[in-house]
């Protein structure tokens, strides 16, 4: 399913640097060594460090002019069980770019690992990405999970007050967890550590044989089938940037 995307123009100044690495000209830093050697023009003139620019302004790197992506794009996708969050392709797996119909190039808003599946964001969008990236932010993620034996009661409470991952040194955040199924729970979680949710359920001598992401925030995965992939609704955007201006707040207000 490919459904119309939700469009929202660029508007306002930004730093030149990163209107070149958001047009997937090259890195902020290599951007920074392009201006600095004289090779990017705005509007004629050889650009400055730390200048900010315009959509409509005429800019040239090494003489080829560069446009902007100018339009948001915010995709939610069921990812496939099997497929990679990469677009490195040396070791013959499917990708989940391979999936997309569209030239418009995006990125994932963190990953899956190739085991799991469910919801996954792709966007185009460098400031939204990096929002929702920030662990620091408590955002919340929801996952159904099948183990491989019956759940104890014991097990879920272990789990809902923090485990220890000896291999990361790290104790996990209390969570949310309940039971959906003799083998199954649901799971909310506000940190994204590396194999999170199977690394818990190891410690405890729980194997998972299916990690299936539901929500990401307000975003749900809803009745997307495996591989299908929608654009956010202009609802449920307007929600996500509630959530992360309120984050965002209480952030700046611990500090």
């Amino acid at each position: 399913m490919n459904r119309g995307f939700v469009k929202e123009k660029v508007t306002g100044e930004i730093r030149l640097n990163k209107y070149l690495s958001e047009a997937g000209i090259c890195s902020r830093r290599e951007a920074d060594r392009l201006i600095e050697s004289g090779l990017v023009c705005v509007d004629g003139e050889k650009a400055q460090q730390g200048m900010k620019v315009r959509p409509e302004q005429h800019i040239l790197v090494k003489g080829k002019e560069v446009r902007r992506e100018k339009e948001m794009l915010l995709l939610v996708m069921n990812k496939p069980r099997g497929t990679v969050c990469t677009t490195d392709t040396r070791w013959g797996d499917k990708t989940v770019y391979e999936l997309l119909d569209t030239e418009k190039r995006v990125f994932s808003v963190g990953r899956l690992d190739k085991d799991s599946e469910g919801l996954l964001l792709l966007t185009n969008d460098g400031n939204i990405l990096n929002k929702i990236m920030r662990a620091g932010n408590y955002h919340e993620k929801e996952y159904l999970v099948t183990v491989d034996k019956k759940i104890t009661a014991e097990f879920l409470e272990k789990m809902r007050k923090g485990v220890y991952l000896k291999e990361l040194g790290v104790k996990t955040r209390p969570c949310r967890i309940e039971l959906a199924g003799e083998k199954q729970f649901r799971i909310v979680l506000t940190q994204g550590l590396n194999r999170q949710i199977r690394r818990m359920c190891e410690a405890f001598h729980y194997k998972v044989t299916r990690l299936l992401r539901v929500r990401i925030m307000n975003i749900e995965l809803g009745n997307l089938k495996p591989g299908e992939y929608r654009s956010i609704t202009r609802k449920e955007l307007a929600q996500l940037r509630q959530q992360l201006q309120e984050h965002s707040r209480k952030e700046t207000g611990n500090q």
